[in-house]
């Protein structure tokens, strides 16, 4: 194989990942989830500041990163919105600290906290129950997690991101007419 090199002032472009296929309502739920098990995951420490956090999302392209403390447990996720929105502020004013002293473990959303759905069950799942869940819940992210196998713990192996899939459809979520009630998403969700 040959090489060559490139002549002074050249402008190269680096390449970008193809957008992403638009979907409908009908389409299989997983064509909106980014699969971690092609894609990796940005994460943190969770005692990182949250400046650094900011810092970490901007160079990986992302809103949103996984808090880690002890390989490979989660112990939960930061988004950019959880950095920039009022509880850095309200643990400003109630602790008397300044926002280069606040952690992201201050700011995170602990797993405990945030809603996940089981990827065995994705298989029958659409696009327009994922929006029913995201709607339902309230969050802009949802977890999508694998089972705990013999010898190997449950994993999160992808996620659904409100602005994703908001992208994938071309329509604020909030303007899409989906199921209504808890039971009408379980149902969808399970298949």
């Amino acid at each position: 194989m040959s090489t060559y090199r490139f002549a002074e002032g050249t402008c190269i472009a680096q390449a970008t990942p193809p957008e992403a296929a638009r979907v409908s309502l009908d389409s299989p739920a997983t064509a909106v989830m980014t699969d971690l098990v092609s894609v990796r995951a940005a994460c943190i420490g969770p005692q990182a500041s949250l400046d650094a956090a900011e810092q970490r999302m901007r160079e990986s392209g992302v809103r949103m990163l996984f808090v880690i403390s002890d390989m490979p447990c989660v112990d939960g996720i930061v988004t950019l919105s959880d950095l920039q929105g009022s509880k850095p502020i309200r643990l400003i004013q109630a602790q008397g600290l300044t926002r280069a002293e606040l952690t992201v473990k201050q700011v995170m959303q602990a797993l405990g906290d945030i809603d996940a759905v089981d990827f065995e069950a994705l298989g029958r799942a659409t696009v327009g129950s994922v929006v029913a869940a995201l709607q339902h819940y309230g969050h802009a992210y949802l977890l999508a997690v694998e089972a705990a196998t013999r010898g190997a713990p449950p994993r999160i192996r992808g996620i659904f991101s409100a602005a994703q899939v908001e992208r994938q459809l071309g329509a604020p979520l909030n303007s899409v007419e989906v199921a209504a009630t808890f039971a009408e998403i379980a149902t969808a969700l399970r298949g």
